[in-house]
């Protein structure tokens, strides 16, 4: 069932931080962290279980394992990247009711052809904007609760220009989506444009390198956007420690220049407390009658 925290939050004007998740171990972490939601990035799902670029690559079953997961091991609200929707209107259906029974509580969708490419990558093509509008009506049909969010992406700043991704926008606005997300603005000045121009609940897209300026949240909420993802937090961070540290083994042999996650913290995030109580409890009944 989705959580109806964040349908509260963006309904009373608030706003959302949420940092990218890819796997159990930053899932746990991030949601360890006090976040309002969690972002499961398909970029990041394609890289950690697949070892490929995130063009289309991923399938539906790839990512409802991931996502199903994460929501299981998480108690913060989780947002997860549906690409496309994996197909055409039957695929879309399919994939709501799929995220949403595994406790999803937002989903997102995008206008791109498949298969889709990254969004701070060239090469992106989109679909005709009455088709990206139906997929949102059965996105919206097929869903059981209000409380599960759509989210609409459009990926046609690149390629077509803003003004045509504000068209998109307001149509997609219009034909019912909860957020709406345009894609890869080059500058504040058109962050300011989208939130001055769509009257809906905006996605804003934090990637270090990408297209868009990276701002901090505070700015964000003060331009008008609702919801602020950082898919790539999570790997980036992860991979650049990962090459650190295996760097560091290779040449000297041992690790000790490297910041290391302490390792009983460790343990404890991914709930080794528990299984030593069990063990505690149901210890050998010889041992228990020696305590």
């Amino acid at each position: 069932m989705a959580d109806p925290r964040l349908r509260r939050i963006f309904g009373s004007g608030g706003f959302v931080l949420a940092p990218g998740v890819y796997d159990m171990i930053s899932a746990l972490i991030a949601d360890r962290a006090g976040f309002d939601a969690l972002y499961v990035t398909g970029y990041g799902v394609a890289a950690s279980h697949l070892g490929l670029p995130d063009a289309g690559l991923a399938t539906y079953t790839d990512m409802l394992s991931r996502v199903s997961a994460i929501v299981e091991g998480t108690t913060t609200p989780v947002i997860a990247d549906a690409d496309t929707g994996y197909g055409g209107l039957l695929n879309v259906r399919h994939t709501v009711r799929g995220y949403e029974r595994a406790g999803v509580t937002g989903i997102q969708i995008e206008d791109q052809e498949f298969p889709k490419k990254c969004g701070h990558t060239d090469g992106r093509r989109v679909i005709a904007a009455d088709e990206m509008v139906d997929k949102i009506r059965v996105a919206l049909e097929a869903r059981d609760s209000e409380d599960f969010l759509v989210i609409a992406r459009t990926d046609s700043r690149t390629a077509l220009g803003l003004d045509e991704a504000l068209r998109r926008a307001a149509a997609y606005a219009e034909a019912g989506a909860d957020l709406i997300f345009v894609e890869s603005p080059e500058n504040e000045g058109e962050l300011r444009r989208i939130a001055a121009e769509i009257d809906r609940p905006l996605v804003a897209n934090m990637v270090a390198g990408g297209r868009t300026p990276v701002l901090p949240a505070e700015e964000l909420r003060e331009i008008g956007f609702a919801l602020a993802i950082h898919p790539g937090l999570g790997f980036l961070a992860a991979g650049e420690a990962l090459r650190r540290g295996y760097a560091e083994l290779k040449s000297r042999g041992i690790v000790t220049e490297q910041p290391l996650h302490d390792f009983d913290a460790f343990c404890r995030t991914l709930g080794f407390e528990d299984v030593w109580d069990f063990d505690r409890r149901w210890a050998d009944p010889a041992d228990r009658a020696a305590e």
